[in-house]
């Protein structure tokens, strides 16, 4: 993972590694749609890695470039990033838009991991 904590995910990945979970299902799945040209989201990368090493327990993180991996935010209707879509059970929960500060994801993940 070249010292990084989130995984790049495609839209042919998307369906095994979120949808249906992988081998931790148990498990959240936190998916940022992002683009390399835009500020928002290099400016978001580093809270989404601290995310992703700080909830390691109990939420996977997933990064996708919309640019390489167009179905998969057309799927979800995504129109702006960046974008952070958690899900439970490869179902989304929750979604963030815009560069939003650590603490939203935070509550967001801690909603959801206990089961709300």
């Amino acid at each position: 993972m070249n010292g990084t904590h989130s995984t790049p995910i495609t839209d042919q990945e998307f369906k095994t590694k979120v949808v249906e979970g992988g081998p931790s299902h148990d498990k959240l799945q936190l998916v940022d749609f992002w683009a390399e040209w835009c500020g928002p989201c290099r400016a978001l990368g580093p809270t989404i890695e601290t995310l992703a090493q700080e909830y390691q327990e109990k939420v996977e993180v997933f990064k996708m470039d919309i640019d390489a991996n167009p179905e998969t935010p057309s799927a979800f209707g995504i129109r702006s990033i960046p974008t952070v879509i958690l899900f439970k059970g490869g179902r989304p929960v929750a979604r963030l838009l815009g560069a939003q500060p650590k603490v939203a994801f935070e509550k967001m993940i801690q909603n959801f991991a206990e089961g709300k």
